[in-house]
């Protein structure tokens, strides 16, 4: 990579056109990237090429966002979230050329939240914490958390651990394990009983 020494700690491609000063360390923005005055992000994060950021937009720690995404304003992008290639969001439910909304309704990104490649979501959403959006899902409602949402329209099909395990329905993973929501995580069963148990 090409580095521009312009913010102490960040890596910017030369070849990239970034006006704001709120980057934290270690982050890294490639190529033929955009990003407006306003906007703030986070340390340790990887800003694939050709992406475009918004000035009303907050983007957490240890965010990836991979090429072709646009993060319009009123975007808050919490720590540890995975943005997929060419995802869409909309910040804007009445779009009119050279008509401007009083405020712009953009999405809130939880922490741990993952958005498959060119999936879609609508305004003013919520995608809760460690959920996963599935690739080319259109998502017109809030997700909950450790939730697995696809399709269009996007629904539940299943649940997500922290660590990334897709369960079923029945809160089952691919090896037959058994999980149950303890506050709205899944947690293994054998785990939490025995701490039941102790």
């Amino acid at each position: 990579m090409k580095n521009s020494n312009s913010i102490s700690g960040v890596r910017i491609h030369t070849e990239s056109d970034v006006k704001s000063r709120n980057i934290g360390e270690e982050t890294c923005i490639w190529q033929y990237c955009v990003v407006l005055p306003g906007a703030v992000i986070g340390r340790n994060c990887n800003i694939n090429c050709h992406v475009f950021i918004e000035n009303d937009v907050v983007i957490g720690d240890n965010v990836t966002i991979k090429s072709g995404v646009q993060v319009w304003d009123g975007m808050r992008i919490e720590n540890n979230v995975f943005i997929g290639p060419n995802a869409t969001f909309i910040n804007d439910s009445t779009p009119r050329s050279k008509a401007y909304p009083e405020i712009f309704t953009g999405s809130l990104i939880q922490e741990g939240a993952s958005i498959g490649a060119c999936a879609t979501i609508l305004s003013g959403l919520t995608i809760g914490a460690y959920s996963m959006i599935g690739a080319g899902s259109v998502v017109t409602h809030d997700v909950a958390p450790f939730t697995l949402c696809k399709g269009n329209p996007a629904r539940q099909s299943g649940y997500v651990t922290r660590a990334g395990t897709i369960l079923n329905m029945r809160l089952m993973d691919k090896h037959g394990v058994l999980y149950k929501l303890v506050d709205g995580e899944p947690v293994p069963q054998i785990k939490q009983d025995a701490v039941a148990h102790a």
